[in-house]
This record gives structure tokens, C-alpha cells and sequence, in this order.
């Protein structure tokens, strides 16, 4: 479930590419949170925390619970999984099932952030990376239980990167928070994100070289056709395997001056973490477990596939979107929204383009 990761074009300049995974679709919203919007965060007995957006956003959604049809949905009960702020910065949700755990004890008198709106009060609130870090070295961050996972621990967790290129990632596991510098700016989910880079170690040997001839005694190979560096990288969709070709395809692919082409090539990138429906599928006796939403059912052997994928250009505020109905993106551009004053939300599955017929061009 859930792949990022950070590529840089010929300036520095940073992109970020991610895709979703689940077994089900869920009713995603693309929302639009103006400044000034007054927020909340309210845990158990704890006082609510409470702030002004400092920063307009754009971001995917989710409702804290499924919506009635037909229902308005309110900027208060949306849960940031995706977003983009007008200072270009990200902030990304991906699976993580060892977050649960025992938690620091709180003061009856303090505030404190609900982990499900982490993601509204960093884009709402910070610029940079280092802010956010500063900020949540003091902040109370909670996993509550969450209904609609079935009283799940917020099983997530976090990364944000900023126009620079910066990446921290905000992990809770066994309810222990970490805050770790991410010098490769991939993240996918479990084993811990510090065990990702330990096991980086065991591939100093990937190269985007092709060794296409060799001698064997007397016998000089030569390989069939062009590819062979990639024949060293891991194949599976695991998360430890995605790790390791997601810093190698950020790594190696080549750097674009243009920003639309590097644009396009994050999309590339992100072509080979495109999961389709059956490709793995996990029958109950053999398969792996798969996190369940009330009222959304489960089919009797589950497959994952890519739900939808997001780019994020951060330095032009562009956040391109594609659900799992097509192959092209639609593109939104913060900086044409950010002096609204209105919170605006629609759904995911409205903004999607239909296929375009290019016949015509031929008549």
C-alpha cells in the first residue's frame, strides 16, 4: 500500500510522485482549504487545539466517517491524505499497521493534535520542512481509535518535503514518535522507515549501467538486448522491495530542464508502481491482511490495486491526479485558488477526464 517518492530535475527543483493501493474504492474528496479557515483537533477529554490557516491548500480527502448520499460534507470532518500548500509545502498519509501502542501520558490541561489531522494543521500551518520539525518536537500528537477502521490505532504514517527538497518522515510505531530526516525522500510502509535505509546498504551494487558483454574463458556474452542493469533489483510489490526501486528509479531516471517534462517523467516513474486488479490477490488462508472501512465491503479474495496516483510539482503548486478508471492526469493549480475564501470540496471520481477520441483528426 502506497509508494512516494522525490525526483529532482536538472535545477534541484523537486517533484513528488505517490500512488494509493487499497482493496476497495473509498469515496475520495479533492478539497480546497482557504486562510483563515478556522480549524479544530479534539482528542478524548484533552482541551481542543485550535488554529487559523496560516496557508491555503489543495489535498485529497477523506470523511471521518462514509457520507450519506447526497449529503454536504463539511472542511471539519475531512481527513488530509494528500495535499500541497501555497508555499509548496507536502504532506502524505501512507499504511503503517505497527503505529499503534502505548502513548505518553497528558496533562488534563493540554492541548493536544489528533494524528487523523495532522495533515491539515501542517499544510494549514508551516513553509518548510524544518518548521514542521520544530513545531512537532513540542506538539502532543495522538493515535486515537479510529471508527471507521474498526477501532483501529491511526494505523499511518507520515511524510512532509518542502520546495527545497527536504523530507522528514513522522512515524509512530508501537506508539513510540520518531522524526527522521529522509535523505532519499522515498517512503513506502512497513518495516520501520530507519530499517529502509539500513537495507539500502545491501544494494551498493545497482548501477543504470548496462554490462552487456563479458568474457567467459574462451566464450565472449553479449546480451540479447539493452536493460540489463535493472536485472538486480528486487521484483515484488512489498514494501521493502518498492523502497529499493523507488530511490533507484528517483536516482537514476534522467534530469529534465523543463518542468513539464519532468513532470511527465515523475509519471513514468510512478507507471512502474501502477498496480491492476489480480496481478496479487489473498485468499483468507494464505494471503496478507487488509485494512477494512465500515460499511464498505471486502470481496471474498481481496486484491489490492493502485487506487489513484498523485504528482505535486512544489515549486509551481500543480497537483496532478489520476484514479485507477484511466491513464491521464488532470491538473490543479494552487496558485489560481490560494486567494479564495470559501472551502471548496468535490468529489475525486467528478474531476477525472474521459478518454479523448482523436478520430476526427483522421476523417
Amino acid at each position: 500500500m502506497c509508494t512516494s517518492l522525490i525526483y529532482r530535475d536538472a535545477s534541484d527543483r523537486p517533484y513528488l510522485g505517490r500512488t494509493l493501493e487499497l482493496s476497495m474504492n473509498l469515496p475520495y474528496q479533492v478539497s480546497f482549504m482557504p486562510r483563515q479557515i478556522t480549524m479544530t483537533s479534539k482528542v478524548d477529554t484533552q482541551p481542543a487545539l485550535n488554529w487559523s490557516n496560516h496557508h491555503a491548500f489543495i489535498a485529497v480527502t477523506m470523511p471521518e466517517v462514509i457520507p450519506q448520499a447526497g449529503s454536504a460534507i463539511d472542511a471539519s470532518v475531512l481527513k488530509v491524505v494528500e495535499g500541497v500548500n501555497d508555499a509548496g509545502l507536502t504532506f502524505s498519509v501512507q499504511a503503517y499497521a505497527q503505529a499503534g501502542g502505548p502513548q505518553a501520558a497528558l496533562d488534563s490541561d493540554q492541548p493536544a493534535l489528533s494524528a487523523a489531522d495532522l495533515g491539515a494543521y501542517v499544510l494549514g500551518q508551516y513553509t518548510t520542512v524544518t518548521d514542521v520539525k520544530s513545531a512537532l518536537e513540542s506538539l502532543p500528537v495522538v493515535l486515537e481509535r479510529v471508527p471507521i477502521l474498526g477501532g483501529l490505532e491511526m494505523p499511518f504514517h507520515y511524510v512532509v518535503h518542502d520546495t527545497t527538497g527536504a523530507s522528514l518522515v513522522i512515524e509512530f510505531d508501537h506508539g513510540v514518535r520518531t522524526l527522521y530526516d529522509n535523505p532519499v525522500g522515498v517512503m513506502t510502509n512497513a518495516p520501520p522507515f530507519s530499517w529502509h535505509l539500513t537495507n539500502l546498504n545491501n544494494y551498493t551494487f545497482l548501477s543504470n549501467v548496462d554490462r552487456s558483454k563479458s568474457q567467459f574463458m574462451d566464450y565472449q556474452a553479449i546480451a540479447p538486448g539493452a536493460g540489463i542493469a535493472k536485472a538486480g533489483l528486487p521484483a515484488s510489490d512489498t514494501s521493502v522491495d518498492r523502497f529499493i526501486r523507488a530511490a533507484f528509479y528517483a536516482h537514476y531516471a534522467e534530469k529534465q530542464s523543463d518542468p513539464d517534462k519532468a513532470v511527465q517523467m515523475v509519471a513514468h516513474i510512478m507507471n512502474n508502481f501502477d498496480r491492476p486488479r489480480g496481478i496479487t490477490i489473498d485468499p483468507p488462508e494464505v494471503g496478507s491482511g487488509h485494512m477494512h472501512f465500515e460499511g464498505q465491503a471486502v470481496e471474498a479474495v481481496p486484491t489490492e490495486f493502485t487506487s489513484w496516483t498523485s504528482i505535486t510539482d512544489l515549486e509551481r503548486r500543480y497537483l496532478f491526479l489520476r484514479d485507477s478508471g484511466g491513464m491521464s492526469y488532470v491538473r490543479l493549480d494552487l496558485k489560481n485558488l490560494e486567494d479564495n475564501t470559501e472551502f471548496m470540496s468535490v468529489p475525486m471520481a467528478k474531476l477525472m477526464s474521459p478518454v479523448p477520441d482523436a478520430t476526427a483528426v483522421f476523417a
